[in-house]
């Protein structure tokens, strides 16, 4: 009988294999948290001094500062002008709002993220089924441009109605509420406002602040709300 050859080597065992894989995948993600984790100083403070500066920080870098100090001296007295611009008009809308207040006019403010309104009843302000104000009106309007104009912000005008039928020359409520968001911006660039940063809507009865159905709620519905966009 033919004898059998002796196997010169044994296999390697199954699991030793996948316990090799395992362990380059492991080097593998070592070095990699490894590179992450090596951080560039020159790098660092270029991406620092960028967003100091973007936030109103004064630009005090030095270049030779960057390898030779890992602590820098930063002047935050106009850091954040966008937040402390904002406050400033809320602040000069709320004395606006208390003004008004005394005149018999109904007004808010309301802010949503980057947006802030100034919402004010029309009621006591423009004659029915008219786009012109009355002559108080005139002032008040002049009054509320001369507040909002020192922030120079995009503003948009927007018209709102109730759902009563209107009569005259206007054909509906829609019509009417454009025209009146029409004559506060003519009159907001008449009072030094930049055209390119105004513009006007009108929603008639369409975006009512409560139902139309009752006196009481008809005449909260009929508004203008100066929508003030807060840019940089």
């Amino acid at each position: 009988m033919a004898r059998k050859k002796k196997e010169e080597c044994k296999g390697l065992p199954g699991w030793l294999i996948s316990f090799g894989d395992l362990m380059s995948l492991l080097l593998t993600f070592f070095i990699l948290l490894f590179s992450m984790g090596t951080i560039s100083l020159e790098k660092f403070h270029m991406v620092i001094k960028g967003i100091t500066e973007s936030l109103g920080g004064r630009k005090i870098f030095l270049e030779e500062k960057v390898l030779n100090n890992t602590n820098l001296n930063i002047e935050f007295q106009n850091m954040y002008p966008k937040i402390k611009k904002r406050k400033r008009l809320e602040k000069a809308l709320l004395e606006l709002e208390k003004e008004l207040e005394k005149k018999g006019i109904e007004s808010e403010v309301e802010g949503h993220g980057s947006i802030l309104r100034f919402r004010v009843n029309i009621d006591k302000m423009f004659f029915p089924g008219s786009e012109k104000p009355t002559p108080q009106a005139e002032e008040i309007l002049k009054q509320i441009c001369k507040k909002l104009k020192e922030a120079e912000y995009p503003l948009i005008i927007e018209g709102h109605t109730d759902n009563t039928p209107v009569s005259g020359r206007f054909k509906n409520n829609l019509e009417l509420s454009m025209a009146r968001a029409l004559y506060i911006l003519k009159k907001f660039i008449e009072c030094g406002y930049d055209p390119s940063l105004l513009a006007a809507r009108g929603y008639g009865p369409y975006r009512p602040l409560v139902p139309n159905n009752s006196p009481k709620n008809r005449e909260k519905n009929r508004r203008v709300e100066f929508v003030i966009k807060i840019t940089g």
